[in-house]
């Protein structure tokens, strides 16, 4: 078990396959930033799919800045996910997010 920086516990059974304690909202955009930057890869699949089976077409991946780290994990995450169709860096956020269009159903 660990805990996220807001003091959310989780559970890590393998690298691919994130189950949360909680229920967590599937909405357009997830923040990244609670999460621990060695499940990042995790939560992203894990999002995505759900967020497709949502109906969701475009999401939102907030990432941050910083030195790109994240960003590059998120965008190679989002590279090989099978129901990502295109990603790209959110203009407006100056590299802090990445959009992403999900095939359609």
């Amino acid at each position: 078990m660990r805990r996220n920086t807001s003091g959310d516990r989780y559970f890590i059974n393998r690298p691919e396959a994130l189950k949360l304690a909680h229920s967590v909202p599937i909405e357009g955009t997830i923040d990244l930033h609670p999460f621990e930057p060695q499940d990042i890869c995790a939560v992203v699949n894990e999002y995505v799919r759900e967020a497709y089976k949502a109906g969701f077409e475009e999401i939102r991946l907030i990432h941050g800045r910083g030195n790109g780290t994240q960003r590059g994990a998120v965008q190679a995450t989002l590279e090989r996910h099978p129901l990502v169709d295109t990603f790209r860096d959110a203009l407006e956020s100056h590299l802090g997010a990445t959009i992403a269009t999900l095939r359609g159903t």
